[in-house]
């Protein structure tokens, strides 16, 4: 049974790929509009219900201000000072990051709470009704926070979310949009190349439109790596939402974009993840027992001088006369000789130091 669901899932996932993509990668995917980023609001909060893993008796008294503020706006708070002893509270700081498309009233948000004295841990916690204001003093209110706590990471008790438990009371709302604006290209599709595709792809699609000719300046030009300038045509400007919507619609090609290879490491999942073009260069790995080599152009077995295989030495060929072979090649004779997920990433950080890893190297 097991067997059937591994060769199913594997069938599935081929489909996949040979399966053309139901939509295209359009500029909304690459690209946000200049001012319109992520918003975080913050609070101070207390967490009650906690089975002896609050803050101390000492640290509890910081929290007494904070009770009487609460207090004071005419929010129930538990008597603080008789639970010194029990450890059944904990003093938070909780924060809310709010879309770049902006939030409006009633809008639910997750929370994120984190200890901020000796508590060891939020687990089975309950966050009092707490006020999110801006990062800036004076700043007003712009939520309301409470619920129920849960451990995103079991190992890092002292952190943990509220699913939706920010309410919206005040809007946040992104800048408008003038006449002449900006679209920032997202750092993972930045690039020369990336912001030229994009900006011609933009100029193209609106030329197609019947509109499109009675404008003479270009619509969108490429500033740098990063930052495409829209200019909306007066035609347009009586309908700029939607001028707008259009825009951010236009279809876009990644292959064109001549993007970096990557090779992206999750120490946590064990996963790593490596684009199709990701190379090395000619390299002898010696690791404990393991010794791998990489001959380029593979050597063709004779009756004199055969190719052996033995679990220890695995040869890794590129296939083609080049001083380069795959990544995944090396990824695959590692496998093959069972070698742990942790010391893979060790070679892979080697060989990036080394310069013989052809791509850039992210570890999270």
């Amino acid at each position: 049974m097991h067997i059937r669901r591994v060769v199913v899932l594997v069938i599935a996932m081929v489909l996949l790929l040979c399966t053309p993509l139901a939509r295209s990668t359009t500029v909304r995917d690459a690209c946000r509009i200049s001012g319109q980023g992520v918003s975080v609001i913050q609070g101070l909060g207390i967490v009650t219900g906690l089975r002896g893993t609050g803050d101390s008796g000492k640290d509890l008294a910081l929290a007494l201000p904070l009770a009487e503020v609460l207090k004071n706006n005419g929010l129930q708070v538990p008597d603080l000072a008789a639970l010194r002893n029990s450890r059944s509270v904990a003093l938070v700081m909780v924060t809310c990051e709010t879309p770049a498309e902006g939030a409006h009233p009633d809008d639910r948000f997750d929370l994120i709470v984190t200890t901020l004295h000796s508590a060891t841990s939020l687990a089975g916690g309950e966050l009092y009704l707490s006020p999110l204001t801006g990062p800036y003093r004076g700043a007003p209110v712009y939520a309301m926070a409470s619920g129920t706590i849960e451990l995103d990471d079991p190992t890092s008790p002292t952190r943990g979310r509220v699913r939706h438990g920010a309410k919206m009371i005040k809007p946040i709302l992104p800048p408008p949009v003038g006449d002449i604006f900006d679209l920032i290209i997202q750092p993972r599709y930045a690039g020369y190349a990336s912001s030229a595709h994009i900006a011609s792809r933009i100029r193209d699609e609106y030329l197609l439109r019947p509109q499109g000719h009675d404008d003479l300046d270009p619509i969108a030009q490429a500033l740098d790596d990063r930052t495409i300038r829209i200019t909306v045509p007066p035609a347009a400007r009586a309908r700029r939402s939607e001028f707008i919507a259009d825009i951010m619609g236009t279809a876009i090609d990644p292959t064109q974009m001549k993007l970096a290879a990557k090779v992206i490491v999750n120490r946590a999942s064990g996963a790593i993840i490596v684009t199709g073009d990701v190379e090395i260069s000619l390299v002898a790995i010696t690791h404990r027992n393991l010794v791998i080599r990489r001959l380029v152009p593979p050597p063709e077995p004779t009756p004199a001088d055969p190719i052996i295989e033995t679990d220890r030495v695995i040869g890794i060929g590129s296939g083609r006369p080049r001083d380069r072979a795959r990544l995944d090649d090396l990824l695959n004779a590692l496998k093959q000789l069972n070698v742990p997920v942790d010391e893979q990433i060790q070679l892979l950080q080697m060989l990036h130091k080394t310069g013989r890893l052809h791509a850039e190297l992210i570890v999270d």
